[in-house]
């Protein structure tokens, strides 16, 4: 269901979708991964995880991003609120703010407004758990062509998110802190 939903929104993006599609489902296992090690221990959503992750990239194509295939208006970094607004009209609110709280390890709305990001002025952060498993796995994998083949190291990773600011490194340390396999 969640490959037709993305087929539906990608039908006229021949180079977007597969590089989606392939990002897409290696942030999904990563997450599947760490979800089922924290199951053991605390309730997680496996299946949600799944979906979510699938679809977390859903709005890319509205933005302007050609090196991945992407020829919208939108600035990239908008692709999360975009896709909350795909999955609420199709009827996915819980997998919609996955798309909107995904970005980085989730922005504030101090953060948006300190930084003058372009996108509506309230709190991105993932809450359940899901959500920042889904946030945490997606920054190991990018979309870029140079890029795509490998996973991202956990300090190069740090490394880029440090540039943001202390808050935004200590809420990535925790994640890793907390889910790193």
């Amino acid at each position: 269901m969640m490959i037709r939903l993305l087929e539906k929104h990608y039908r006229d993006h021949d180079i977007a979708f597969p590089i989606l599609l392939e990002h897409s489902h290696r942030v999904a296992d990563k997450a599947l991964a760490i979800g089922k090690r924290l199951s053991s221990h605390r309730p997680v959503n496996l299946k949600f995880i799944e979906e979510a992750a699938l679809l977390h990239d859903i709005g890319i194509f509205l933005t302007d991003a050609p090196d991945i295939g992407c020829f919208g208006e939108k600035h990239y970094l908008e692709h999360g609120y975009l896709g909350r607004e795909i999955l609420e009209q199709e009827g996915l609110p819980e997998h919609a703010l996955v798309c909107e709280r995904h970005i980085g390890v989730g922005l504030s709305r101090h953060d948006i407004i300190e930084q003058s990001l372009p996108l509506p002025q309230r709190e991105m952060m993932p809450v359940s758990i899901e959500e920042k498993i889904i946030a945490y796995s997606d920054l190991f994998f990018s979309k870029s062509p140079a890029d795509r083949e490998r996973e991202r190291p956990f300090e190069q990773i740090r490394q880029k998110m440090s540039r943001y600011g202390s808050a935004t490194t200590d809420r990535l340390d925790a994640l890793h802190e907390e889910f790193s396999l």
